[in-house]
């Protein structure tokens, strides 16, 4: 009974762009049966939310449903944060403001952005990287009401059915896609409004211990431009899945679920 007490830990798993709470269901059985404890939520205009992404108007409030969370954590709860893809700026931001309440920011297929540049940065550079044809039939759309000097137009994102199937889950099952297809929502890169906000800071994000987990097969936030990424933060802990799409908690569970224990082993104790 000692040995699971002492390697219980608490995992917050972070969806991205488009996705919700329901991309991790193969997951989360999987850690919990190892005698851990998961929480899987939807971030605004995501998953169940009741707002749509055009309510959304900042990062901030996409966010609010993980910040709401990270502070009703016991005062001496520590969490190992996850986050996919646009999850790794959302982990940036809660580590930032909860910096005590993380054992480790983990970062799968994720934006990983760093403390000298605005948080916009690594996506600014992935779109100068990413022709505009390899979007396939992802929709973008201005959305916003300009009523008056302050108001920020954005740009909401859905990815199609093209871009589901070839670029993020060309390796799931047939039904993961499907699923997709059915839950996936209109998102935000909430690029407009990153690059007016203030750097991360060195003594929160900087100071976290982060790991990085690669997807070898991932055609949507490709394998070198993952590893450029490390390279420009600075990672403590690189391990890689081959094999891998970009939906590697649907394509490669298991390997994606001994990856967090032995994370969880390495850093949370």
């Amino acid at each position: 009974m000692e040995a699971t007490k002492y390697r219980s830990h608490h995992f917050v798993l972070v969806h991205g762009a488009c996705h919700g709470a329901w991309s991790w269901y193969k997951l989360k059985p999987l850690l919990e049966s190892e005698g851990h404890r998961v929480t899987v939520l939807d971030l605004a205009g995501s998953g169940t939310s009741t707002k749509t992404i055009y309510d959304v108007r900042s990062f901030t409030e996409y966010n609010e449903p993980l910040m709401q969370r990270m502070a009703v954590l016991e005062a001496d709860e520590k969490v190992i944060l996850v986050g996919h893809s646009l999850g790794g700026l959302s982990l940036a931001l809660a580590v930032d403001r909860f910096p005590e309440k993380v054992y480790v920011a983990v970062f799968l297929a994720a934006f990983l952005p760093d403390t000298v540049h605005l948080p916009s940065y690594v996506l600014d550079q992935y779109f100068a990287l990413a022709p505009k044809e390899a979007w396939l039939d992802t929709e973008f759309t201005p959305y916003g009401e300009v009523t008056g000097k302050q108001e920020k137009i954005l740009t909401s994102m859905f990815f199609g059915p093209k871009f589901l199937s070839l670029k993020l889950y060309q390796l799931s099952s047939r039904e993961d896609l499907e699923l997709a297809k059915i839950l996936a929502r209109p998102s935000s890169l909430f690029r407009e409004d990153l690059c007016e906000t203030e750097k991360y800071s060195v003594h929160g994000f900087g100071a976290c211990k982060k790991a990085y987990i690669v997807c070898k097969e991932d055609q949507a936030i490709g394998e070198a431009y993952q590893r450029w990424m490390i390279e420009n933060t600075g990672v403590e802990y690189v391990v890689e899945i081959p094999g891998a799409d970009h939906m590697a908690m649907l394509s490669k569970v298991q390997q994606l679920s001994e990856c967090l224990l032995q994370i969880a082993a390495t850093y949370a104790q």
